[in-house]
């Protein structure tokens, strides 16, 4: 029995020949852009994520929960979230002294920012144990007050801190730099403090630029291994991050479990970066406001 041509109409191609059609017409920019994504980042992403459906749920959610792991992103993340947030403090000042000021050895000082991004982790975190051990330029000071610095979570936070700051910096830096000075002379001139003048003039325009600095730093602090490992004495329960508890079970076989700790860690990234995301968003409403 013949197919009407009205009936022949009605009916709609497959969804992927639609996405294929809609992909070819798409500007050869955005098909680089998606093909260079799918490869580089959204395959491994799957994949990983595949890996660990293999677990079945019940031994995922075992794996995903038992004590140690929790511990883990107890230090994991507390530990890069207070390291990321003290960064967003100290590194927004020191990008305000590197835009208002001019010093001796300036050029010096500015390139030694960039330092963590080019030194090897491993290199800082044997740099950062030395400094901060008992016998150390730094521990041997803090040693007689009773903090101890290498092998313990404070390390940790430490060699956090130390390659999440280049990210506030950077990200603070430039925005500064466009600030036009007129402004607070402006609000001085109405008779505004320079305390006045930073809290109402200066920083909420900054601050969607901060918390990025912030989720930078943060999303750093979260994937460190090469340092955080030398400096701490990774002891489960204590100061064992949850990184270096993924290289331990590849070191036992135990590949599926390593992967599930990672989409845990995957996770957990997602939902606070999509969190400090939704701030800044509503950092700018409310500056536009």
């Amino acid at each position: 029995m013949a197919v009407s041509s009205s009936a022949q109409t009605n009916i709609k191609p497959p969804i992927w020949k639609v996405f294929l059609d809609n992909l070819i017409r798409l500007p050869w920019t955005w098909r680089i852009t998606l093909g260079y994504l799918t490869f580089m980042l959204f395959i491994p992403i799957v994949a990983m994520f595949l890996k660990a459906s293999t677990e079945p749920p019940a031994k995922f959610w075992e794996i995903a929960t038992n004590d140690l792991a929790l511990a883990t992103y107890n230090v994991t993340f507390v530990t890069s979230l207070l390291a990321a947030l003290l960064n967003g403090v100290f590194g927004t000042l020191i990008a305000w002294v590197l835009v208002r000021y001019d010093f001796p050895f300036k050029r010096i000082i500015d390139a030694t920012v960039d330092l963590p991004f080019a030194l090897p982790t491993s290199v800082a975190g044997l740099t950062l144990a030395t400094v901060y051990s008992d016998n150390g330029w730094l521990g041997s000071l803090l040693a007689p007050m009773g903090i101890k610095v290498s092998f313990t979570r404070l390390g940790v936070g430490v060699a956090m801190i130390f390659i999440s700051l280049p990210f506030v910096v950077r990200t603070v830096q430039p925005v500064l730099q466009e600030m036009e000075s007129e402004i607070e002379e402006a609000a001085w001139s109405l008779g505004a403090s320079e305390w006045q003048t930073f809290w109402k003039v200066i920083l909420p325009p900054l601050f969607p630029t901060i918390l990025t600095g912030v989720a930078l730093g943060f999303s750093r602090a979260v994937g460190e291994y090469g340092s955080t490992v030398i400096i701490s004495s990774n002891t489960p329960f204590q100061d064992l991050i949850a990184p270096v508890l993924i290289f331990q079970r590849l070191e036992q076989y135990d590949y599926s479990g390593a992967t599930v700790i990672g989409v845990v860690l995957l996770a957990i990234s997602l939902v606070l970066l999509l969190t400090i995301n939704f701030l800044q968003a509503w950092a700018r409403r409310y500056d536009n406001r």
